[in-house]
Formats: structure tokens, sequence, C-alpha cells
């Protein structure tokens, strides 16, 4: 094969299943995914909320008392759900609730 214009050339057999050689970087066009693009992947993803539904509801008329993070964990454990404390403290903050003793 010979080199393309404009780029560092190409390797591979006279089948086209070669690997490009783009500068530093070497992408293997048959592992490329059914689009075309090379874009890597996102890592991770979408983890629905744990407190969601009837814990949501029930959260929200519970902060209206005085409250602490560590204490909403203890009570929703109570009713089966079991969370921790930064879930819970995000829920809080997410929520704009908080009780400061001084205001």
């Amino acid at each position: 094969m010979r080199p393309l214009a404009g780029t560092a050339g190409t390797v591979g057999a006279a089948d086209g299943s070669g690997v490009t050689v783009a500068g530093t970087k070497l992408v293997n066009s048959a592992s490329a995914p059914s689009t075309g693009s090379v874009k890597p992947d996102r890592i991770g993803g979408y983890r629905p909320k744990k407190i969601a539904g009837p814990h949501h509801e029930w959260l929200i008329q519970r902060c209206q008392k005085d409250f602490t993070v560590r204490g909403l964990v203890a009570e929703l454990a109570e009713r089966g759900l079991k969370v921790d404390y930064r879930t819970m403290w995000e829920f809080v903050h997410a929520e704009k609730l908080s009780y400061k003793k001084r205001r």
C-alpha cells in the first residue's frame, strides 16, 4: 500500500483492513463502531436517584421540621430505604433544604 496524501500513511494488508497511521495515533478502522466514528464511548452512565417517589414526597414534608442529615438517614432506614450520609446530603442540597439554628 502507498501512503495517502496529507497523512502519515497506511500500514496493512492489501484488502484494506489495515491500520491507519495518523500522526502518533493508531486507529484500527475494523474496530470502529457502525457509525464510523472513533469517538470514545461515555464512561459510567445515568443512575436514577435512589430517593424518589413516595420517599421523596415524604422527605419534603419531613424537612419542614427540624432535622439533621444523620437523623434523616436513620428515619429512612426505618421506612425501608437504606441510603448513606452522602446521598442524603446531596438530596437536601439539591432540594435547597437546610435547617440553620441561628438565622
